[in-house]
């Protein structure tokens, strides 16, 4: 059994504009969750003190919810509330992810659901960028879209076609006609190439260093950028990576920076390595992170940099479930 939840405002307390509302919330409910009227348990209806007229539960019936149990209450009066509201949950039978519904005014409920939202998160190697963007998407219910993979496969692409990094032109007619895709299968990115998913390939110490190499050559970056900011226009997404907050998605609502010392980072790489099954000393991981640090920060296109406005967030002494705990806090504030 699932909850949906949905609200909707009407213009004036009377029995019609509450039928009309309620009926068009429920339509839009039953659309977007694909539900049949079979499908619903039962529907709890809330409504502000302002609406009177027409209980919203006998509202439902009419609208042809007529199996399920309903229940109507009125909400007490509070101070600066949103005026002639009428909230909603349904608990219903389904193994979909449920899609929450909020209409008209009440769509300011609830900005993370009823508007577009973009996050940046920049931040070094090895920092957590990409562990703590898919724990933020999960929680948002946006799209994880983790940039530093992008880069990764076209490092791979380079590696198979024996194209020397130094060569711009070959990395040019390689990049220009590179076959790359961004999927997402229950909740992850999945990284394409050539038609195969390569996710783990890439994730290997040897691409990750080739991809700082290659993310600092122009025409790759121009090539990826423009790819981050279609999905960034057509969709609510966090994306992690060197400059996305100063160069990619500058107008981006929600800038972090997630940062943590070096040898804390290199700790976290061997750790990971360890779980991928790669063996590597951890004094080799951290002269590769720092190094890698150098590279980022002092390349000439788009260089590793916290944007003025980004909120700093140092992860050195924090568990992975306290940053993304403050991240969304932060989000929260604003929303």
């Amino acid at each position: 059994m699932k909850a949906i939840r949905g609200a909707i405002t009407v213009e004036k307390d009377r029995e019609e504009d509450i039928k009309k509302a309620v009926g068009e919330l429920l339509a839009e409910i039953k659309e977007k969750n694909c539900l049949n009227v079979d499908d619903v348990i039962s529907i709890i209806f809330s409504s502000t003190d302002d609406l009177r007229s027409f209980y919203p539960a006998k509202a439902a019936r009419e609208a042809g919810f007529s199996a399920c149990a309903l229940f109507s209450a009125a909400e007490p009066k509070i101070k600066g509330s949103l005026k002639k509201c009428i909230r909603v949950m349904l608990f219903v039978e389904t193994d979909k992810k449920p899609v929450h519904v909020y209409l008209k005014g009440a769509a300011a409920l609830r900005k993370d659901l009823t508007q577009k939202i973009n996050i940046a998160l920049d931040g070094p190697a090895g920092s957590g960028k990409s562990t703590i963007s898919k724990i933020i998407a999960k929680k948002l219910d946006i799209l994880c879209l983790d940039t530093g993979a992008m880069y990764r496969a076209c490092a791979l692409k380079c590696l198979r076609e024996n194209v020397g990094f130094e060569d711009e032109n070959a990395v040019k007619a390689v990049i220009e006609n590179i076959n790359l895709e961004v999927k997402y299968e229950n909740g992850l990115q999945r990284t394409m190439l050539d038609g195969n998913d390569v996710s783990e390939e890439i994730r290997k110490p040897e691409i990750s260093m080739l991809a700082s190499t290659v993310s600092a050559i122009p025409c790759v970056r121009e090539k990826m950028v423009e790819l981050q900011r279609k999905i960034a226009q057509n969709s609510s997404c966090i994306l992690d990576g060197r400059d996305i907050g100063t160069n990619v998605l500058p107008g981006a609502q929600f800038k972090f920076y997630l940062t943590a010392s070096a040898e804390v980072r290199a700790k976290r790489r061997t750790e990971e390595n360890k779980l991928r099954g790669y063996s590597q000393p951890y004094e080799e991981i951290l002269q590769e992170i720092i190094k890698r640090d150098e590279q980022d920060k002092t390349r000439k296109v788009a260089p590793l940099r916290c944007a003025e406005d980004a909120v700093i967030v140092d992860s050195s002494e924090m568990t992975i479930d306290e940053v993304a705990s403050f991240i969304l806090n932060k989000i929260q504030e604003k929303i």
